[in-house]
């Protein structure tokens, strides 16, 4: 199978702007408490968000403008000399450049088209990239259908390098569609938390440069690993809600660990804080993993839930973690849940086997689960 490697990451959060202050925050595991939202019209009980500090969306909605930050910063990692015809793009979003037609709304006079198709699309202008260019719509699994489906590109030989990943910014919308569910934490995402009360949105971007083996290794990148497999699966349950019996999240892992699986040193979990998601995502990590699933690293703690950029910042610190050989300390869970039996480390540990699993759950019961590991 060809080498799909990951030769450069570009993250942009709540923590700032860059791989290393993201990595910095993962160390240092200090609890974040969400912002309210800086929005006259944001007329709801709890408009709590992570924002990100001090950015400017320079003209652009805000999804696409942190799109295109991170990826900024992903290509210079990459050290890439140009783009081209070669190089293509895939960017997920749950709300896309919805603030762009929220903002109209608020004025008198026609509201413009916005729908997440022009993050791919600015992306791919502003880095002259001319290839494959594809937007995912599969709300907050987007990123992680986003760096599959760009791995399959470079292995079925439409690119030898793609831009992946995923972003998304501040919507009124979809916040008071959350208020409305009732699934805001008053306090803060507290993934697997017996007192989690639902999640809280977080602004952010993550991208990634997945390249082609023998193209990366000719002009001499170095990789923070590779993409191994991914496995997709869907519910078919509920709009909203989990299947309970937890049988195509498995289905998914599964697919992703492969027919003969190896040990695995990290999870990165999905786990967004609300009571059935974290529920059925512990149940199915111990019906995969014989003896107890590995030790986790909840991103969301840290960065709230990023929606359509949640998996594609979980596989920017998959990275980062491989490249560092070690697993930072989570943000403290006060009150561990008795019915979620899983592993999160309060202290650093190292990394005991170079692989790294991300997962991605989403409304309409789209998932999907990653491999990343070392490059051999």
């Amino acid at each position: 199978m060809t080498d799909v490697l990951v030769t450069g990451i570009g993250a942009v959060s709540a923590c700032g702007a860059g791989a290393p202050r993201l990595w910095r925050a993962m160390s240092a595991a200090e609890v974040r408490l969400p912002d309210r939202a800086d929005d006259p019209l944001a007329h709801m009980d709890l408009p709590m968000i992570y924002r990100v500090p001090g950015h400017d969306d320079a003209g652009l909605g805000r999804a696409s403008s942190l799109a295109v930050r991170a990826a900024r910063e992903a290509v210079g990692d990459a050290g890439l000399s140009g783009t081209g015809a070669r190089t293509g793009v895939v960017m997920g979003s749950c709300m896309g450049d919805a603030d762009v037609v929220e903002r109209a709304g608020d004025l008198p006079g026609p509201r413009p088209f916005g729908q997440p198709f022009p993050v791919a699309a600015r992306v791919g202008a502003r880095f002259g990239a001319h290839g494959p260019n594809i937007s995912v719509a599969a709300a907050c699994a987007a990123g992680g259908f986003a760096i599959g489906i760009a791995a399959d590109l470079i292995r079925t030989g439409e690119a030898d390098v793609v831009l992946a990943g995923g972003a998304d910014g501040y919507s009124r919308v979809a916040l008071a569609c959350f208020n409305r569910l009732g699934a805001v934490d008053p306090v803060r995402c507290r993934p697997f938390d017996a007192r989690r009360a639902g999640t809280v949105f977080g602004e952010g971007a993550g991208v990634l440069v997945l390249e082609r083996g023998d193209h990366a290794r000719a002009r001499g990148a170095t990789a923070y690993g590779r993409v191994a497999e991914s496995g997709w699966s869907c519910d078919a349950f509920h709009p909203t809600a989990p299947d309970p019996a937890g049988t195509q999240i498995v289905r998914a892992m599964r697919a992703a660990l492969g027919p003969a699986p190896a040990p695995v040193g990290c999870v990165i979990p999905h786990g967004t804080g609300t009571r059935h998601n974290d529920l059925v995502e512990s149940q199915a990590l111990h019906t995969v993993f014989d003896g107890g699933p590995p030790p986790l690293y909840s991103v969301k703690a840290l960065l709230g839930h990023t929606g359509g950029a949640a998996a594609a910042l979980a596989a920017c610190a998959a990275a980062l973690i491989l490249r560092a050989g070690r697993i930072p300390p989570n943000v403290p869970v006060e009150h561990p849940d008795p019915d979620c039996p899983v592993d999160l480390p309060g202290g650093e540990r190292p990394l005991t086997d170079g692989r790294v699993l991300v997962n991605a759950y989403a409304f309409g019961g789209s998932n999907a689960s990653l491999l990343i590991e070392t490059a051999s």
